[in-house]
């Protein structure tokens, strides 16, 4: 949590306007950057805007990082991540989508909010997940992924960067004095999907296993469709009374999501 009030304001000829998701959104201009405190009480707020990476504080601890990527089938695409940080200590689920963003997303980190990030976690082999490793190994930066991940990286062959550390079904980290595990509960979006969740605040980051409500099915290329709603299923009984739900793209919520995902694919 930040302790005092931090501002970063670099001024373009335009005022940079303050906005709150869930409320209408007003675009930050090119080179326009702000980090801001915001209180205890406050929820669901921006604290940091550029058009390539959103900041957003969910929680005292949890937060969800935003980056962009072009895709052919798709177009710009939002990609979610998680970051908890706890007593100045950090740990990133998935990357920004690309060296640039992880750059900043961890400039911003260690710099303005005075936290060390002690790992990031890939949940699955794709770009919006690990499309900024290079920028956290050059940090020495741990970083880990289930061991499917990293056979479908180097079967690829196409430079991807490879996560160091590997587990197999559960991987348990600290953030301060609390713990923040990463588990493999089954295939689904892709066959090596892992989720992140941190007790102390009850966040659940589904990535891409995990669609936002309202949302298609979208990338399908290495899906288990018909795996998929029972490994939602399974996480939704393991973890019942999560608070705070992020799929890998679009609007977080509640276990709203988690029956709307099982619904989708049923």
């Amino acid at each position: 949590m930040i302790k005092r009030t931090l501002t970063l304001v670099v001024i373009l000829g335009q005022f940079l306007i303050s906005c709150h998701h869930g409320t209408t959104r007003t675009s930050t201009p090119m080179g326009t950057a702000a980090l801001k405190e915001t209180s205890d009480a406050a929820q669901d707020s921006i604290i940091y805007q550029t058009e390539s990476l959103i900041l957003h504080r969910l929680s005292d601890n949890v937060y969800v990082h935003t980056s962009f990527l072009q895709t052919e089938s798709f177009g710009k695409v939002g990609c979610n991540g998680m970051l908890v940080i706890n007593e100045n200590q950090a740990v990133i689920f998935d990357t920004p989508a690309d060296k640039a963003s992880a750059r900043t997303l961890l400039e911003v980190i260690t710099e303005k909010m005075k936290s060390e990030v002690k790992a990031v976690v890939a949940t699955h082999f794709h770009a919006d997940c690990v499309g900024g490793l290079d920028m956290f190994h050059e940090q020495g930066i741990p970083s880990y992924a289930n061991q499917k991940t990293i056979e479908f990286l180097i079967e690829k062959k196409d430079g991807s960067s490879i996560p160091q550390n590997t587990f197999e079904q559960l991987l348990t980290l600290t953030v301060g004095k609390e713990k923040v595990y990463a588990e493999f509960l089954g295939e689904g979006h892709t066959k090596d999907n892992v989720i992140g969740y941190f007790p102390y605040e009850k966040a659940l980051f589904g990535g891409c296993l995990i669609k936002e409500t309202g949302a298609g099915k979208g990338n399908l290329e290495d899906a288990n469709v018909a795996a998929w709603p029972g490994t939602v299923a399974n996480l939704k009984q393991k973890y019942p009374d999560a608070k705070i739900v992020i799929p890998g793209h679009g609007k977080w919520g509640g276990v709203e999501l988690l029956e709307y995902t099982i619904q989708l694919f049923q």
